[in-house]
C-alpha cells in the first residue's frame, strides 16, 4: 500500500483540495479552537477527490472540535453522518458544512451514492471530498464500518485520516493512504497512523478492526 504526504501543513490546504469561506463559522471555529487550547498537527495530501474518516468519536464535543477545524481550514466536504447526529445545535453545523443525514441500517445503499458521486465528480473533473466517521456511534463497538473502505476502493480514492487527539489536544490529518484493496492490511496501516490518539472518553472508543465475517448458514451433513 502507498501513503500519501502532506502537501501543506494545517490548517493551509493545498491548492487541489476543495475549499470555501466560510463568513461565520471560521472566525467562531477559530476562537473555539483557541479557547480550548487545540494544535494543529499533519496536512491534506494534494489530491482533488479524498475519503475523510475522523477517529475517534466519543462524545458530541468531537462534532465541535471537527467542525470548528474544517471552519478555519475552508475545507469543502460532504459529510455523511447518521440522523440523530443532525439534532440541533450540532445538526446546524452539520447542515451548513454540507452534511447528508443517512440511515445506518442500509450500508449498501449509502456506499452506492458516494461512489456514483466520486464517479460523477471525476467525469466531470471536479474536486469531491466525503467526511464519514467510521465508528458509526460515540459508544464503544467490537469494531468499524467498513462502507469508507469499500468507497474508496471503488471510487480510486485515497483516505485521509484525521485525528481528534484529546489527549494532546491536536487535530488534524496524521495520514493519507491509498487502499490496497485488502481491508485488514489497510486497517492496520490505518492503526499505525492513529496509535497514541485518545478521544475525550477513551473507554468508549472503538478500535480499527473489521467486523467479523457472518457465519453462512450450516451446510447439511451428506
Amino acid at each position: 500500500m502507498t501513503t500519501l504526504p502532506p502537501a501543506a501543513s494545517l490548517p493551509a490546504l493545498p491548492p487541489s483540495v476543495p475549499s470555501k469561506r466560510y463568513p461565520i463559522a471560521a472566525p467562531l471555529g477559530r476562537l473555539i479552537l483557541w479557547l480550548l487550547g487545540w494544535k494543529w498537527v499533519g496536512g491534506f495530501a494534494d489530491v482533488p477527490r479524498q475519503v475523510i474518516i475522523g477517529w475517534p468519536h466519543t462524545s458530541n464535543w468531537d462534532g465541535i472540535v471537527g467542525l470548528s477545524a474544517a471552519a478555519v481550514c475552508g475545507l469543502d466536504a460532504r459529510i455523511f453522518a447518521k440522523r440523530q447526529l443532525f439534532r440541533p445545535p450540532i445538526g446546524w453545523m452539520l447542515r451548513a458544512f454540507g452534511g447528508t443525514p443517512i440511515d445506518r441500517t442500509k450500508g449498501g445503499g449509502v456506499v452506492e451514492r458516494a461512489v456514483e458521486r466520486f464517479e460523477q465528480a471525476e467525469a466531470a473533473g471536479e474536486p469531491f471530498v466525503l467526511g464519514i466517521a467510521p465508528e458509526g456511534t460515540r459508544g464503544r463497538r467490537e469494531a468499524w464500518k467498513t462502507g469508507f473502505h469499500r468507497i474508496a476502493v471503488r471510487a480510486n480514492v485515497p483516505i485521509a485520516i484525521v485525528a481528534l487527539d484529546f489527549g494532546r489536544k491536536q487535530i488534524g490529518v496524521v495520514g493519507t493512504l491509498v487502499p490496497s484493496g485488502d481491508l485488514e492490511a489497510d486497517l492496520g496501516a490505518i492503526r499505525q497512523q492513529l496509535a497514541g490518539v485518545r478521544g475525550k472518553h477513551p473507554e468508549n472508543e472503538t478500535p480499527p478492526r473489521a467486523p467479523e465475517p457472518t457465519a453462512g448458514p450450516a451446510t447439511p451433513a451428506a
